[in-house]
């Protein structure tokens, strides 16, 4: 097995817990209110400001030209990801540039900047890989289920074969950099298990919409 199947496989009990987490559970139903769904989505783009700033670290520290363009790629797929919550904040009238980050948001931005500053190229793609591999098997898993058309723009951004590739190739990233297993391993798990921790924060969030 590669280095990132196998940190994948260790974390099984926490994609499990994320695939069974009520959060998830309401979005697929459509029964998530809309206003806690946009409440997530400015937390989840506050997120996205960081994890694309680590994408932007690991291009400048990766010296190999192969490793540079893929890094380039995948800082373009969070910018995709950071319009398609721009549409949702413009439909429901939600400032993005007003997020006030909850503590589970801020633990997982600092986990990442920290990562950044002091961490080698290897270890910045342990810290983002958990990120990209669970919501693509989140949209994957539910893609084939879910009940309602509410939010089916979501699943389908993330069931998409294209964020699969973006998945994979960061997954060939760390299997290509890693060079401290142990590292990498307790930054995969500690990122996983701040994804937990983001639902556990979204699914307690205030139904109503931020005001700018």
């Amino acid at each position: 097995m590669t280095i990132s199947q196998t940190l994948w496989r260790d974390s099984a009990e926490l994609a499990s817990a994320a695939r069974q987490h009520p959060f998830v559970l309401a979005l697929a139903a459509g029964s998530l209110e809309r206003e806690r769904f946009a409440a997530y989505i400015a937390q989840d783009a506050f997120f996205l400001e960081s994890f694309a700033g680590t994408y932007a670290a690991a291009l400048a520290a990766c010296a190999d030209p192969v490793g540079r363009e893929a890094f380039a790629s995948l800082r373009d797929g969070v910018q995709e990801e950071l319009r398609l919550h721009a549409s949702y904040a413009g439909r429901w009238g939600v400032d993005l540039s007003q997020v006030e980050p909850l503590p589970a948001t801020l633990a997982y931005t600092t986990f990442l900047d920290a990562t950044a500053a002091t961490g080698d190229v290897g270890l910045m793609c342990a810290a983002m890989t958990p990120c990209m591999r669970l919501y693509a098997y989140l949209g994957q898993a539910l893609a084939p289920d879910h009940s309602s058309d509410r939010y089916a723009e979501w699943i389908t951004t993330y069931a998409d074969p294209e964020f699969e590739a973006l998945a994979a190739t960061l997954e060939r990233l760390l299997d290509t950099y890693a060079d401290d297993i142990d590292q990498a391993r307790t930054a995969y798990r500690r990122a996983m298990a701040l994804e937990l921790a983001f639902f556990d924060a979204a699914i307690h969030l205030p139904a109503e919409l931020p005001q700018p």
